[in-house]
């Protein structure tokens, strides 16, 4: 039995068909009943991403108290510095950086986040939407050989990639915030198509700090790349999100990737993120993630 099957007062309205639901009547904090958090985890696993509305009382301790109750936090990030005392909230500030390519977030080192949870702090008058894709129904409408072919592939993940843009402008904020994401370089092998630790469902573990595929050589990678991940972002598997103030988003990092919309020119756009630690990606052969380089063992932490 579910959150979209209980009665309660909390209610779930799914925004699409099969990714996404916006759950009301839930007041979130570190506060918030066993029974809520056990009913908007399996609503969080069933819908990949799940958002809250009208969460004006939450301040950062508020958003890192409600992440603990789904499992122990992550560093803020692996390069970039933490934006709190605690040091597990990352800004997400526009004037810096911007995410515009899909991604599932830190998959540079080998264990990724399990859960990703935005907070909105300042928005734009107009866009700046993020848009979330589901792996898990990209992998199973893959026509059966690209199933097969994909089952067998591992893929290198690298910060240094920094979502495949140019290299910002010399003494630019975008510079800084660059400089310092690749302060440190590290490298993880994953298998593209990852069991989920917790449902047992196949998803793919694809996005933009992928550089190269193990075996295959660049004119292959630059061939095979887009036709697994283009599959990902096909509008059936998107649910995009409009921000208000007050809106919390909360997704599963291993069962999707995440694109924040560029369209909202110079206006500001602050977010805040806390990350709850994630396991080390396991393929469908059985075999598990490999750090190639770097030592992320701090930002993996327990906090």
């Amino acid at each position: 039995m579910t959150l979209l099957d209980t009665p309660s007062a909390a209610t779930v309205h799914p925004v699409t068909g099969t990714v996404g639901a916006e759950i009301s009547g839930v007041r979130l904090g570190p506060d918030l009943p066993a029974e809520a958090v056990t009913r908007i985890r399996q609503t969080l696993l069933e819908r990949k991403v799940v958002f809250f509305r009208d969460q004006h009382h939450l301040d950062e301790d508020g958003q890192i108290g409600f992440a603990r109750l789904l499992g122990r936090l992550t560093g803020a990030h692996p390069t970039v510095p933490a934006g709190d005392d605690t040091g597990t909230v990352l800004p997400v500030d526009g004037s810096a950086s911007r995410a515009n390519q899909w991604h599932t977030d830190v998959t540079f080192v080998d264990r990724p986040p399990a859960f990703s949870l935005l907070r909105a702090v300042t928005l734009p008058d107009a866009g700046g939407d993020t848009v979330w894709a589901d792996t898990t129904q990209a992998y199973a409408r893959l026509p059966e050989p690209l199933k097969a072919l994909a089952d067998r592939l591992r893929a290198v993940h690298t910060n240094a990639h920094d979502y495949a843009r140019p290299v910002p402008p010399e003494g630019s904020a975008e510079r800084q915030h660059f400089q310092q994401f690749v302060a440190e370089v590290f490298e993880t092998e994953h298998p593209v198509v990852r069991v989920h630790p917790e449902t047992g469902e196949r998803t793919l573990l694809l996005g933009g700090f992928v550089r190269s595929f193990v075996g295959l050589g660049a004119r292959d990678f630059a061939a095979l790349f887009p036709l697994l991940q283009d599959r990902i972002t096909r509008p059936e598997n998107l649910v995009r999100w409009s921000w208000r103030p007050g809106d919390v988003a909360v997704f599963d990092n291993r069962a999707t990737q995440h694109y924040a919309v560029d369209d909202y020119g110079s206006a500001d756009r602050r977010l805040r993120r806390v990350t709850v630690a994630g396991d080390l990606p396991v393929g469908v052969d059985g075999q598990p993630s490999i750090a190639r380089r770097g030592d992320a063992s701090d930002y993996a932490r327990a906090a």
